[in-house]
């Protein structure tokens, strides 16, 4: 059995870190609400926006068809891995790395896989073994809608000079502080997606169609890419909540048996202690 000084040594040790899990929770909570408000308040507008541009794009003849929906043989992807700058999150970043190993590993098995790392943990990781074109960690130091759309213009040029035939993009969508959901969302070639509805409805449109689709794609797609991110920041502070509140109760459960530990060497020492002096007077009687 441990001496004393050890047990009080690693109850102090556990003790310290008891703290810095729970203050992280607490600041990782505060985060959070301010997150979630965001992503919360912004997906109304940006589904909406996706419903009614691919609505229009359902419609549009073969010939019209806009420049970021033109289908190409895939032989060059491009995958925007959505990750966090810190790690103490859980399975957070691990999540994403996985699925994107999985797409360059069986879905574009024999093709050439690009990578762009929005996070420090994606670029640390991805850089060993694959090919990092470029790195946006600093935009979680400002994460506004211009910045991110600055990332999307850089996505759309890539896709319409020829440098990649898809691009697809890899995140935990946000459902909440337990639970985050990896997505992995076509970016470009936009799909147009065909209903009843859309098909269905007789609008007058002013301009054409054609011009209004032009104008709507760029701003969707910014959008859409903002949203995966705002997505993955308001993930993982839910992720990093979890975590250390995992953590600081296994770090309580932990001090507790050692406490319990200690009061037990402690006991026993007192004990021995006591035989000592009985058996030495004893001794000195006979």
């Amino acid at each position: 059995m441990a001496n004393l000084k050890e047990i009080r040594n690693r109850i102090s040790s556990v003790s310290s870190t008891m703290q810095i899990t729970s203050a992280m929770k607490m600041v990782s909570a505060a985060k959070l609400k301010k997150a979630q408000d965001a992503i919360t308040a912004m997906r109304p507008y940006a589904d909406k926006l996706t419903e009614l541009l691919q609505s229009l794009s359902a419609s549009l003849d073969a010939d019209s068809g806009s420049k970021f929906a033109e289908n190409r043989t895939v032989n060059k992807a491009l995958v925007v891995a959505i990750t966090s700058n810190r790690g103490l999150c859980g399975a957070f970043n691990t999540n994403i790395l996985k699925e994107c190993f999985s797409l360059a590993e069986n879905t574009y098995e024999g093709k050439q896989v690009d990578f762009i790392a929005v996070g420090k943990k994606a670029n640390d990781i991805l850089t060993k073994n694959h090919n990092v074109v470029n790195n946006h960690s600093n935009i979680f130091d400002d994460l506004t809608f211009d910045n991110s759309a600055a990332i999307a213009e850089e996505l759309m040029e890539l896709f319409v000079q020829g440098t990649y035939d898809k691009i697809e993009i890899v995140y935990n969508k946000f459902k909440n502080a337990a639970t985050q959901i990896v997505m992995t969302e076509q970016f470009l070639p936009i799909v147009p997606v065909t209903s009843e509805k859309s098909s269905n409805s007789d609008y007058i449109f002013e301009p054409s169609k054609t011009e209004i689709v032009e104008q709507l794609i760029p701003k969707s797609l910014k959008t859409q890419l903002y949203k995966g991110i705002r997505d993955s920041f308001a993930s993982e502070h839910g992720a990093r909540m979890t975590a250390m509140h995992k953590a600081t109760d296994n770090a309580t459960e932990l001090r507790d048996q050692l406490k319990l530990t200690y009061n037990k060497a402690r006991q026993a020492a007192i004990t021995n202690e006591i035989l000592e002096i009985v058996g030495g007077a004893e001794a000195l009687n006979d």
